[in-house]
Order: structure tokens, then sequence, then C-alpha cells
């Protein structure tokens, strides 16, 4: 049986998940074995939870995590700017997303800042933007160290993005 904030959380990015773009980051290896897709869906998701925990907008948080690399190239093979990646996807995860969806002042700010402090000079304005960028950071940690924790990931982003 799925949770309540499972199906909450579905619902706030359902009408992201129906977007055939947003599936190609299937295609891309984001860390170790688990695609973009998978890392977005588990920022995303840890992202809702905790803002939903601090009463903060959960939804933008949620749909901002979900798009925050949004990229759709793969990194460890090539470049799509003078700068590197770290530095550079999240303005082309940002140029992506507003070419394909409508999103919030808060959703936008998401998607650009979520490399802070990396990118000192972006630097979160939102409450929502700050915890993306540190959720962002947890999450990265723990698929880079823990192979099963990779798995969970796996069947978390599998039974969330069913179309």
């Amino acid at each position: 049986m799925k949770s309540i904030f499972l199906e909450l959380y579905r619902s706030t990015i359902e009408d992201i998940l129906e977007n055939d773009h947003l599936h190609d980051m299937k295609n891309y290896i984001q860390h170790r074995d688990l695609s973009c897709m998978e890392h977005s869906i588990f920022v995303s998701y840890n992202s809702y939870l905790v803002c939903k925990r601090l009463h903060c907008d959960e939804i933008a948080a949620a749909r901002g995590g979900l798009l925050h690399d949004f990229f759709l190239y793969d990194w460890h093979k090539e470049r799509r700017s003078e700068k590197l990646h770290g530095f550079a996807h999240p303005e082309i995860a940002l140029e992506n997303a507003k070419s394909h969806f409508d999103l919030s002042e808060i959703e936008e700010d998401i998607i650009l800042k979520h490399m802070w402090p990396l990118t000192l000079n972006k630097i979160p304005k939102y409450k929502e933007s700050l915890v993306v960028s540190l959720v962002d950071k947890y999450c990265t940690t723990i698929e880079l160290i823990s192979p099963k924790t990779r798995n969970k990931i796996k069947k978390l982003a599998h039974s969330i993005s069913q179309k």
C-alpha cells in the first residue's frame, strides 16, 4: 500500500510526469547507475516531505525539485557550455523547463539556484530553494555511497514515474 504522502506528492507533479520530454531524463546517468530521472524524483520527493514538515510550499519544492536537473544530455560525455557542468546545467535545466512547463517564480529559483553554494553568486531567494539545494546534496551523497539505497531509489522512481 502506498503512503498518503506518496499519493499527495504524485498528484502535485502529475502534469509534469505526463510530459514525454521529462521521461527523456531516464536516458542519462546522473550518479553511479541512477538515471537523472531517478535522482530527480528522489530529490523532489524528499524536498516535498521536508517542506511539508517545515510548512513551506511543498508543491513548488516537489515541482522545482523534479525539474532541477532537466538538462537532457550526458554530462559525463559532452559539454553544452564553456562552463563546467556543475556551473552550467542549472541555466540549461531552467531553459528546458520553461520551454515545456509553466513555472512559478519559486520553481524557477529552485532550478536556477540548486547548485548553491558551489554557485556562490546564485544564492537561493526562497526557503524552498534552499531546501531543494540542501536535499540535493544529501541525496547525491546517499546515492554515491549506498548501493542498497540506490535500489530503493530505483523502485521509488519507477512507482512514481509510471504513466
